[in-house]
């Protein structure tokens, strides 16, 4: 095929009998690019099927899509709830191509339905039940399923899996968040492994490719590559931690501090970065954040420690060893937050998921430093780590009860502090009764109730879980003052998990009674005690101080004995299965 491309060339080069290709800067291997391109095209024209099954050709695009004025409607919601947390779009240049496609959209190019399309899901993904019945007269779930499928068959159309169209990849992208809450995981994984690998091959993750696009076309390819790759890192985070892309293997750098206005598809040269917040501020911060954890040996210690050596040093100034998030905690204070006005939702948002974060990467930094010493660790040490794990539960609780951030919680569904509470709650078990044990107990029933309260009541497996391990936690507390003979009132959380746990089984065993023989349902043996709970060795606890099958034991603490920490037989459950934000529960 290469020689048979490089025949072409020649036979161009001697028509042509000049050297203009080499020139005007387009080099042969481009050519040879596009020729082995176009020949792939004519001999592979049926291998679409691969991700999303053959096109349905008995189906009209054009009847799916909703009416104008719903289009228009979504369009904002999109603006409203999604655009301003993921930036993957260009609102001036894309608003006009809308408008004029649901004029008419029974001739829309594939590559626009296809990104359509995904709108409407992510927009639809936004929306609780109440907002979509009210704004379009549907159950949510239906109006999603039906986009979903067209988003499919537009992607089909625009030959997704060999389209080189960033276009065409947003779209794959944003139908790949709108599928998250029903998809398990290591599914969800592979698809954004695919998404990847479509990026990898369009050079977005590679600085020396954007030497021959406009600043629009670069901008908005560092967008899309950074918002996929914190994607993935946190779909990893709930299956196989060591495959995901956040490394420093690719130099693709992040997104500008500039507004879509600031920007103009003419343009040669990047706009000049501002020095106060932009619509982009969440996008950015997150980049600039995930840019440093992608360089630091505590990230790459559970990830991928060979590739410590191709790290670099941190960017936020000179700095002695283990100081280099106090220095990225400064970095991001002083250039993005200390101008945020909290009033605004997206600044509001940023504050508490940006602090949440640093938080977060402080438990793992802890974990990375003490999980292979056989040193004990110090009162001192034990009370940091957990400050860490509290800090992020009391930023978590500020993101679920404001109303400034109603429209972004789809968002903050996504990212339940799981980690926070395991930590919380083994180290409670360990020391049930020292001077932060009272505030946990507070944290942790502030965070449940913008939670958990409204949970509906159902055989659910994440929350049979969690509910284990907290009254274990809780039944440490109670023996030592059932020994000191003081009286104990229970926390909000411990009293409203026991009253669910009741109605929960209490529903099972009714259940039970009108089941046939043979059949199956939930027991009291579902919350039954003591099973014992090892984390050691359980990739979707990554960043809890899991590290694979060299894990030291729960937690990240090296001198409690793996097994000897929880109850619970997490070894008998399908961690990889459970999603632990689940979108249609309330609550979660």
């Amino acid at each position: 095929m290469n020689q048979r491309s490089r025949d072409l060339e020649d036979d161009d080069d001697n028509d042509d009998g000049d050297d203009d290709d080499n020139d005007s800067g387009f080099p042969h291997d481009a050519v040879r690019e596009a020729v082995i391109k176009k020949a792939w095209d004519q001999l592979y024209e049926s291998n679409d099927h691969l991700l999303f099954g053959s096109r349905k050709t008995n189906v009209d695009l054009s009847t799916l899509h909703p009416e104008q004025v719903q289009i228009f409607r979504l369009w904002q919601i999109y603006l409203e709830n999604v655009n301003p947390l993921l930036k993957v779009t260009h609102t001036p240049t894309l608003q006009a191509r809308i408008i004029d496609a649901a004029s008419d959209v029974a001739n829309i190019s594939p590559t626009l339905e296809a990104l359509m399309f995904s709108i409407y899901c992510v927009s639809m993904l936004s929306l609780v039940e109440d907002e979509c019945r009210t704004l379009f007269g549907s159950p949510r779930e239906d109006l999603l399923t039906s986009y979903q499928f067209g988003c499919q068959q537009a992607l089909l159309n625009c030959g997704i899996l060999r389209s080189g169209d960033r276009d065409c990849l947003t779209a794959l992208y944003l139908y790949l968040v709108s599928v998250r809450p029903d998809t398990d995981p290591r599914s969800l994984s592979s698809m954004l492994g695919v998404a990847i690998r479509i990026a990898q091959r369009m050079g977005i993750h590679n600085e020396s490719t954007y030497a021959k696009c406009t600043a629009l076309e670069a901008e908005m390819r560092r967008r899309l590559w950074w918002s996929l790759i914190i994607f993935d890192s946190r779909i990893c985070e709930m299956s196989d931690y060591k495959t995901a892309m956040l490394a420093p293997t690719w130099d693709c750098r992040i997104p500008l501090n500039v507004n879509d206005f600031d920007i103009r598809p003419e343009m040669k040269s990047p706009p000049a970065i501002h020095d106060k917040p932009t619509e982009a501020l969440f996008a950015v911060v997150r980049s600039e954040l995930s840019d440093f954890v992608r360089h630091s040996a505590f990230h790459l210690d559970f990830t991928n420690p060979s590739l410590k050596t191709i790290a670099k040093d941190t960017q936020h100034g000179p700095v002695l060893e283990g100081d280099e998030l106090i220095a990225l905690e400064k970095t991001i204070e002083d250039k993005y937050l200390e101008f945020c006005n909290p009033e605004n939702p997206l600044h509001f948002m940023t504050i508490w998921t940006t602090r949440g974060y640093l938080a977060k990467i402080r438990l793992l930094e802890h974990y990375s430093r003490y999980s292979m010493s056989s040193v004990q660790q110090t009162e001192t040490q034990l009370d940091a780590a957990i400050s860490h794990a509290l800090s992020m539960l009391e930023c978590d609780t500020k993101l679920m009860t404001s109303p400034l951030t109603k429209g972004y919680l789809w968002l903050v569904h996504f990212h339940f502090p799981f980690s926070a509470y395991i930590h919380i709650v083994q180290d409670l078990r360990k020391r049930p009764i020292e001077e932060h044990a009272e505030k946990a107990w507070d944290v942790m029933s502030d965070n449940y109730e913008a939670r958990f309260m409204n949970m509906e009541q159902d055989d659910n497996p994440l929350f049979k879980l969690f509910s284990r391990i907290v009254l274990q936690a809780w039944e440490a507390r109670e023996a030592v003052f059932r020994q000191q003979d003081k009286p104990l009132e229970p926390p909000r959380i411990v009293s409203d998990i026991k009253h669910k746990v009741m109605q929960m089984t209490s529903n099972a065993q009714n259940s039970n009674i009108e089941r046939p023989n043979g059949a199956v349902g939930m027991n009291n043996d579902d919350f039954s005690m003591p099973m014992q709970m090892d984390f050691g060795g359980h990739g979707l606890l990554y960043g809890m101080g899991g590290q694979g099958s060299a894990g030291s034991g729960p937690g990240g603490y090296p001198d409690i004995p793996g097994q000897a920490m929880m109850d619970v037989d997490v070894n008998q459950l399908d961690w990889t299965t459970i999603d632990w934000n689940p979108m249609h529960a309330q609550g979660w």
